[in-house]
């Protein structure tokens, strides 16, 4: 059986900065960046910081110029987005 994608939500910043997004290629770039992070959410680089929130992990594609900052839940379902760079 195959794995379940991890559902996609956004901090209130990342929502910000999603609505600023007007190119339609950077639009195509994020979207592809996601597909990646939801299917496997460990697929990023932890950021090394304060143990007592989530472990922030940073997902970067050179080719698509995208940088997402994000945490998983704890049961693995949910990726949050917390910074867009893109």
């Amino acid at each position: 059986m195959a794995s379940r994608r991890a559902r996609i939500a956004f901090s209130d910043s990342a929502t910000k900065q999603l609505e600023n997004i007007t190119s339609e290629a950077d639009i195509h770039a994020l979207d592809r960046a996601l597909v990646v992070i939801s299917v496997n959410p460990d697929i990023g680089e932890p950021i090394p910081g304060n143990s007592a929130g989530p472990q922030l992990l940073q997902y970067a594609d050179e080719i698509e110029r995208v940088r997402l900052l994000y945490w998983v839940t704890a049961l693995r379902t949910v990726v949050v987005v917390a910074y867009i760079e893109v």
